[in-house]
């Protein structure tokens, strides 16, 4: 497979499905286009007419946006791996706040953009972005504390064991360190969770390497 991304400095779109081929060790060749460039267009061009990355390529079949592309790769391993919670009620779960977050966080993203390797950044704290970052919070909040995590072999991830919801989210977390957004101690610990994440701290290693 190939996984057409943009630069790992700003494009949060493309580490969550790169996240996701990389934690559960779905083998695939990275094809980089820096964005914002001149020539940043007809270079998305060659791989998908939607003009955005990322896309995933598997042969004969194309997958653009990073939803369908996570949907895909979870339809392509099947119960082989666990893209997806195993649970039903769980899995169904993810998928909406994963949904959630791929269509809403308007304010959030307007005014706390992307930029993976700054920290310190002020934003402004109007009613809109502060409603944005409530509701991430609470979505978290609301994972961590589901009943399951009683089960000693429950993980640090939103429903235990690493999973897309958690490449969905993992650039949020990015963006409150960024913007040094407060945190209670249980959503302070899942970013920390996902902050530590080799395949997270391997993106960033790619970000460097860009500037």
């Amino acid at each position: 497979m190939k996984l057409i991304i943009g630069s790992k400095t700003v494009s949060t779109w493309s580490i969550r499905p790169w996240m996701v081929m990389k934690y559960f060790k779905l083998p695939f060749e990275e094809i980089l286009i820096p964005l914002d460039q001149m020539y940043t267009g007809t270079e998305i061009a060659k791989y998908s007419k939607a003009g955005r990355v990322p896309i995933l390529i598997d042969g004969d079949v194309k997958v653009w946006d990073s939803l369908a592309i996570c949907e895909y790769l979870a339809e392509t391993v099947g119960t082989e791996k666990n893209l997806w919670p195993a649970d039903r009620q769980q899995r169904a779960w993810a998928r909406s706040i994963c949904a959630e977050m791929h269509s809403g966080f308007t304010a959030m993203r307007e005014h706390l953009s992307a930029e993976f390797l700054k920290e310190g950044l002020p934003y402004p704290k109007n009613e809109a972005v502060l409603k944005d970052l409530a509701r991430v919070k609470a979505i978290w909040t609301e994972c961590i504390g589901h009943p399951a995590r009683n089960a000693k072999s429950w993980g640090p991830f939103l429903f235990g064991d690493f999973s897309i919801a958690d490449a969905f989210f993992a650039p949020v977390v990015s963006r409150f360190r960024t913007y040094s957004v407060e945190m209670d101690p249980t959503c302070a610990a899942y970013a920390e969770a996902i902050w530590t994440l080799p395949v997270f701290q391997e993106w960033l290693e790619g970000a460097r390497k860009e500037v």
